[in-house]
């Protein structure tokens, strides 16, 4: 039977801690505390007297005083897990845990995940390959010796680590240790924990080499485990759901998250705001039930991503340097349908090849089953597609032979519309304006996948309004841009509206315009 030892690390907020444990160890799970020995000490002796009676809670024999980056977090989480490993023999999985956690499924759904797959849940990438570390040193944390705290010593910390720039005084990873990097939020097993004690006990180095490691708990549970378990064991991935900002700050979560939160892949979530009382209460009851059904769409990075993308401004509109000899040729025509529908702009499209013989692409650079002619291995992927646009488009030109052509872009596209428009060869646009249900706006969240089948009606309704004023920004921002050739039509407007726009756009006389724009199928849903 699967029973969990929470590993809970915490600095503050004894009410929360007591409240905390009290809540996991009710639904038979077990809890070792490690109480920072910076905190006041009449906050841990309120924690040990109202916990005191509770047989499936432990604490750390010893307790240290923590700092961020240093060797005092691994040194605390290390007394917790010996302690939890001496009280809970039967504990067959170890989980850790913050203050600032809370968990986002029933202990009984939690349970039944961790019996189902023999595995340890770590982040454990390639600390020199991949871009887990965002920010700041890399290398440098390795390499030189860290005596002092960045965030309290800083000057120290700097003046050290110049110092032995200077000197060359490096110095060499555990020849067998392959380093890797992740976060500190692991679930193991009771054999990997077990093992890894048992190998730090024997390795007296690699504790030497991790204690003047700078921020070593991101390295040191990542490193031991992917050395002493094998790698089809290892789950690259956390259980505990959390974001960070792109400035590298956790995002905190409030009330209004929660079902947000319930429908993640994930079993707890870090971190939740001090303020959101009723999200607290809520998840803090929902840890016991039992016959509880979750539908997971594990879509909140993404949602997380666009909302607060909207924010953003700076984007780059220049060509590559690699595109500037580029060119698409000066006596030819690109004609750019960029409409949010894109099975509108796909029948406009085909319906003006059909009265015109001018060929028409789909999008190209938005979709990567857009039908195209062999033109080496350039079409093959998206990110080839865009990396040589240029040259993919004067290769359709030539494939078809002709002077002029017709692509669908996507109206965020707008970089690709800029590059496009810096050619030496005439480019148009034609944007087609829709009208957007709330039916409409939703399955286009699922298809660019802000959202997936199971995303709760409340998230939906969250992004609905964002989603609406997104569309409405990308033609406001395009209008801005003053495009020439820029026109427009309206799905509101009548044949005979449009076809002045489309005579324009495409140079065709008015009644071939109006046969294009009474199309009857053109804007059926």
């Amino acid at each position: 039977m699967t029973q969990i030892a929470y590993i809970l690390l915490c600095h503050k907020d004894p009410e929360g801690i007591i409240a905390q444990a009290q809540r996991l160890t009710a639904a038979g799970d077990f809890v070792s505390i490690h109480f920072d020995a910076r905190a006041e000490p009449a906050d841990y002796a309120r924690i040990r007297e109202a916990l005191a009676a509770n047989p499936q809670i432990t604490f750390a024999r010893r307790r240290v005083k923590c700092g961020w980056g240093e060797w005092s977090l691994v040194a605390a989480t290390l007394e917790a897990v010996r302690a939890a490993v001496a009280a809970f023999p039967r504990a067959t999985h170890f989980y850790m845990l913050s203050g600032d956690c809370m968990p986002i499924k029933t202990a009984e759904f939690a349970r039944e995940w961790l019996s189902r797959d023999e595995a340890d849940y770590i982040e454990s990438f390639d600390f020199h390959s991949s871009d887990w570390i965002k920010t700041g040193i890399k290398e440098e944390r390795l390499i030189y010796r860290h005596w002092f705290n960045e965030r309290r010593r800083k000057k120290l910390f700097y003046a050290s680590l110049n110092l032995q720039k200077r000197l060359g005084l490096t110095r060499k990873v555990p020849e067998d240790l392959k380093i890797r990097i992740g976060s500190q939020w692991w679930c193991l097993r009771r054999r990997t924990v077990e093992a890894v004690l048992d190998f730090i006990d024997r390795r007296r180095d690699v504790v030497r080499f991790f204690r003047t490691t700078w921020i070593p708990d991101e390295s040191f549970f990542q490193t031991i485990v992917y050395h002493l378990v094998p790698e089809r064991e290892i789950r690259s991935r956390t259980l505990t759901f959390l974001m960070f900002t792109d400035y590298g700050m956790p995002v905190t979560f409030h009330d209004d998250h929660h079902d947000l939160l319930l429908a993640q892949d994930y079993l707890f979530a870090r971190k939740i705001s001090p303020e959101a009382l009723m999200l607290k209460e809520r998840l803090g009851v929902l840890y016991s039930e039992t016959g509880r059904h979750f539908d997971i769409s594990g879509d909140g990075r993404r949602q997380f991503a666009f909302l607060t993308g909207r924010g953003r401004i700076g984007r780059r509109f220049a060509p590559r340097f690699w595109e500037t000899e580029a060119s698409i040729g000066r006596d030819r025509t690109l004609m750019l349908v960029t409409c949010k529908k894109w099975h509108v702009a796909k029948r406009l499209a085909d319906r003006i090849s059909q009265v015109t013989g001018v060929p028409a692409v789909h999008y190209l650079f938005n979709e990567a089953a857009t039908p195209l002619p062999d033109l080496g291995g350039i079409q093959t992927t998206l990110e080839k597609r865009m990396r040589h646009r240029r040259a993919l488009v004067r290769m359709l030109f030539d494939y078809w032979n002709s002077d002029r052509l017709v692509i669908c872009v996507d109206p965020a596209s707008t970089e690709l519309i800029q590059d496009f428009y810096s050619d030496r060869g005439e480019v148009r646009l034609l944007e087609v304006g829709c009208e957007f249900t709330d039916d409409y706006l939703v399955g286009h969240a699922r298809r660019v996948g802000l959202a997936g089948p199971h995303t709760p009606d409340a998230a939906m309704r969250r992004l609905l309004p964002t989603i609406r004023y997104d569309v409405r920004f990308e033609s406001d921002r395009l209008r801005d841009m003053n495009l020439a050739g820029h026109y427009r039509i309206r799905q509101t407007a009548s044949p005979e509206e449009n076809a002045g726009p489309l005579a324009a756009f495409l140079g065709l006389s008015p009644s071939q315009a109006r046969e294009i724009a009474a199309t009857d199928y053109l804007f059926v849903d």
